[in-house]
């Protein structure tokens, strides 16, 4: 396979991949149809951003969020079934038993370990020690702009945390589960190791919490724009939003056989970010996952970095020894 040349890498030599939005699929259907799947996104995000930013104070919470969220996926899923992106992407029962599973952890065993050893605990210590003060510039700006700077400066630390995780050994263990999965949909976000799971939700956004109302505001840039990364959904995305934000055909670079390709679009939110570092590649792959798109049991899932960092480990230790022994005894 010959592949594409991409800045100074060859993408697709190893898997089929689409680069470029000329060679992307559009929508199928009438003008009512291409009109929702263009400006749902769009509307979508404008809508989050205005009802945070209007909402009353007792209704502005953290629980709102929580059960917005929740209906933001549950009419993501149902559009997965009116405009799949691929059908071999279709969820299965055995898919959805296996992401349910993930989602449940997610909101018990992670978040409890979570609030004792988070990111929340670490910045709360550091918060103690912090002048405040030095922020009061911070909120005297227009609050959509607050929520657009948290959400972009979390977003930031996570291109980083999750580029080395693709380039340090030891991350990458933990994060290589992930990359089994072998299609996206609305929850795929929540499958992997549970230390991995973890580890990719530390950041700096909690620092930013003694602003509640520009928090939210930062949560609704972050549903209605990363939400996108796992879904099976076809749009016809406009060229501003894909140029500035990440999207699922990004996302399934990202997650393809190709190992190239997989070495990019690492941002979760802002793929602009990607486009600034020469990580970004535009177009989107079908054929997802390792060893030609394998897929693991939970059970693996759950031992996958531990076995394989013993075998690494036996391997780097033995090999000296072997090699001593080919030597013979010193005379």
């Amino acid at each position: 396979m010959q592949g594409v040349r991409v800045g100074k890498r060859i993408i697709g030599a190893d898997a089929p991949v689409n680069v470029g939005w000329d060679n992307v699929p559009r929508v199928e259907g009438g003008p009512v149809k291409q009109f929702i799947f263009t400006y749902f996104q769009p509307a979508a995000l404008f809508a989050l951003l205005a009802f945070w930013y209007y909402a009353p104070n007792d209704i502005a919470k953290a629980s709102t969020g929580i059960w917005i969220g929740i209906g933001f996926r549950v009419l993501l899923l149902a559009l997965e079934w009116v405009n799949p992106r691929f059908e071999s992407w279709q969820l299965t029962w055995k898919e959805l038993a296996t992401d349910l599973f993930y989602v449940g952890l997610g909101y018990t065993i992670l978040r409890l370990v979570d609030n004792y050893i988070g990111d929340d605990v670490m910045i709360e210590a550091i918060q103690s020690h912090f002048h405040w003060d030095k922020l009061t510039w911070f909120v005297t700006l227009p609050l959509i702009l607050q929520g657009f700077l948290i959400a972009f400066i979390f977003d930031f630390g996570q291109y980083w945390m999750h580029r080395g995780m693709h380039n340090w050994y030891p991350l990458w263990l933990t994060h290589s589960v992930h990359h089994y999965i072998t299609q996206l949909n609305i929850n795929k976000g929540a499958v992997g190791n549970p230390v991995e799971l973890f580890l990719i939700g530390l950041g700096v956004g909690g620092f930013f919490d003694f602003m509640p109302r520009a928090f939210l505001i930062a949560g609704a840039f972050r549903l209605g724009i990363g939400t996108y990364q796992h879904i099976n959904v076809r749009f016809n995305t406009p060229v501003w939003w894909r140029f500035l934000f990440n999207t699922t055909e990004h996302h399934s670079i990202h997650h393809s056989q190709d190992y190239e390709a997989t070495r990019s679009n690492y941002a979760g939110d802002f793929i602009i970010i990607d486009r600034i570092f020469g990580t970004c590649v535009d177009g989107e792959a079908e054929l997802l996952g390792m060893e030609g798109g394998r897929r693991m049991s939970i059970g693996e899932q759950m031992t996958y970095p531990f076995t394989e960092g013993w075998k690494t480990l036996k391997g780097k230790f033995s090999r000296p020894m072997a090699a001593s022994a080919e030597l013979g005894p010193a005379e």
